[in-house]
């Protein structure tokens, strides 16, 4: 056999150890739970991101739309108070007169259970808040969210502030 077979049939068995070692590295990869857990964890964020900058955004002239988003984006305990409280929620949102805008500026997930489908979210949000006739004031909030996953996607099921402290530190 000459030098230039040899090299050929030795080019050929390394490519061929190659492709199926990258084949299998593949299959592997497909199969593995931190892949699947990854990508729970990037739906929640991004549901999580969308719904935070929904749910702190209101007109009041548009009252009924908003707080019907509201609705749709929420689930679990969230949603039967939004409910609940309904007319409540409208009548205050009539009498603030207010447009609310919230703008998500950072999210990160902070739990994530792919299995169970929760997620837990915390947002920073830009809150631009303009009364009837005023002028708007920013203000920079941060958010936790926990959300669950069904079967029309992630629902927010709790909402709240999280407190600022000041550590004293620059």
């Amino acid at each position: 056999m000459t030098r230039l077979a040899r090299l050929t049939v030795l080019l050929a068995v390394v490519a061929t150890a190659l492709a199926a070692w990258f084949g299998y590295s593949w299959w592997d990869a497909s199969r593995d739970d931190g892949v699947a857990r990854a990508t729970v964890r990037e739906e929640a964020l991004q549901a999580g991101r969308q719904s935070v900058a929904a749910l702190t955004t209101l007109d009041y002239r548009q009252a009924e739309q908003g707080y019907q988003n509201w609705l749709n984006l929420s689930g679990g305990a969230l949603h039967d108070e939004l409910a609940r409280d309904r007319d409540g929620g409208l009548g205050r949102i009539g009498q603030a007169k207010t447009v609310t805008t919230g703008r998500v500026v950072d999210a990160a997930v902070t739990e994530v259970d792919s299995g169970g489908g929760t997620a837990e979210v915390i947002a920073s949000v830009e809150l631009e808040v303009r009364p009837d006739g005023g002028e708007a004031v920013t203000k920079h909030n941060r958010f936790r969210a926990g959300l669950n996953r069904t079967p029309d996607g992630w629902r927010v099921t709790s909402l709240g502030q999280v407190p600022v402290t000041d550590t004293g530190k620059p």
